[in-house]
């Protein structure tokens, strides 16, 4: 048997009795010979209560102390796990992020993995030690200094681990039994996905699904590690994200057209007004967002009105990083030459996924159909070769998503989906 690295979310490490399940599924991977690394979130909500209690001491945390803070909660989770797993009679030994050898960049609350050197993981396992690893940190490669990297970091911090130390598999243990058609909160009959490709995973978890990192997926695809997500809380087979089908009996699992319908309401929009339309306007404007380090998704731009050369951009973004990102606009507006800006947060983005659209004619036409019957205004839209995807009112989200998951085919016929935790990690 050959090592496996599992990632168990905080959900599934919520309080004390879930540690001590999470601990005996363990226990029971090292029975069956395999070699096993485990990396760690914080237990149930003890990140958003440091997050919390940051604001009360200071409204704007310095970035260093703030990321020292947010790691306490994995490196609590950790050594709990690591009692526990000895008290049925096992050998465990828990690591931070550093001690791991997760080296990233000096950019705080979103640090990026620059290399893993697992030196003390590799001997703590060799010498028959289950490895336990606090997720969602590092140590940067040139200051020392402690980071984190992001929300949802600990399912990259465990492929990062599993690339590094050669895996079998990484093992993503969440609250739900696997990926699904659709989030199982908002449409109660989505399908559980037995396989699905490295790419459309991607574009789900770029769309809003909430199941996988959009970081971890990209990591994976690069050194071709199969992730199994699946729940901490049964023993089903969950869903396998990898470059090749899984093979089922005589029978290799076929990848559906579409994959799923993903949703996210963690975007806000900007809108640029009056802006000249010509050359080089447009990269004034996205050199400023990104010299902000600010990440942008969907970008539209208007026919210019002939009468006055001017034309409206608009572009979507993080929430978090709307405040940032009109602070440097209007920082530079003399520069770029636009008239005024508008920011909405009341906005939310639904994408329909499949390799099989761009060979499948009429996909957009049954996509606008679905919303257009929906009642649901579209502001708007961008695609890919295997990603449609609309901007629409925050308030018309749910409703859009049940309604392209029906008219797609994609409700099951058998029993709802369980959400087993709570918060969907």
């Amino acid at each position: 048997m050959g090592l496996v690295v599992q990632k168990y979310g905080g959900s599934s490490v919520a309080d004390a009795e879930g540690i001590k399940r999470v601990a005996k599924r363990i226990v029971e991977a090292k029975k069956n010979g395999h070699q096993v690394v485990v990396v760690v979130s914080a237990m149930g909500d003890t990140t958003d209560e440091l997050i919390d209690l940051a604001e009360q001491v200071s409204p704007m945390p310095a970035g260093r102390e703030f990321d020292m803070l947010l790691t306490a909660g994995e490196r609590i989770s950790m050594a709990l796990l690591a009692m526990a797993i000895k008290n049925l009679g096992h050998e465990a030994q828990s690591f931070t992020g550093s001690q791991a050898g997760v080296i990233t960049d000096s950019v705080h609350n979103k640090a990026r993995i620059i290399d893993v050197t697992p030196g003390r993981i590799r001997e703590s396992i060799d010498q028959g030690n289950i490895a336990i690893v606090a997720g969602f940190q590092g140590v940067s490669q040139d200051k020392k200094d402690i980071t984190t990297l992001g929300r949802g970091g600990s399912d990259t911090t465990a492929v990062a681990l599993a690339a590094a130390l050669d895996a079998e598999v990484c093992e993503i243990y969440t609250d739900v039994d696997g990926v699904f058609t659709a989030d199982p909160r908002v449409v109660k009959k989505a399908k559980k996905i037995d396989w699905i490709s490295f790419e459309d995973m991607l574009e789900l978890a770029a769309s809003g699904s909430k199941v996988l990192l959009h970081r971890c997926v990209e990591y994976a695809r690069r050194y071709n590690i199969p992730i199994h997500v699946r729940s901490s809380f049964s023993g089903l087979q969950g869903t396998w994200v990898s470059s090749q089908p899984i093979q089922r009996g005589d029978k290799k699992v076929e990848q559906a057209i579409i994959s799923g319908v993903a949703h996210d309401t963690s975007e806000a929009k900007v809108t640029v007004v009056g802006v000249p339309d010509k050359p080089g306007e447009a990269a004034a404007i996205f050199r400023t967002i990104s010299d902000a380090e600010i990440n942008i998704d969907m970008i539209v731009q208007n026919v210019s009105a002939a009468s006055t050369g001017l034309t409206d951009i608009s572009f979507t973004l993080p929430k978090a990083e709307g405040r940032k990102a009109i602070d440097a606009l209007e920082k530079n507006k003399a520069g770029i030459g636009f008239d005024s800006l508008r920011y909405d947060d009341q906005i939310g983005k639904i994408s329909l996924v499949g390799a099989g659209m761009k060979t499948n004619p009429g996909v957009t036409a049954d996509f606008f159909t679905a919303l257009s019957d929906a009642g649901v205004n579209i502001e708007l839209i961008s695609t890919s070769e295997i990603r449609i995807s609309v901007v629409t009112r925050a308030d018309d989200v749910q409703e859009a998503v049940r309604a392209v998951h029906t008219a797609f085919g994609l409700d099951s016929d058998s029993d709802e989906a369980v959400v087993y935790g709570g918060t969907g990690r």
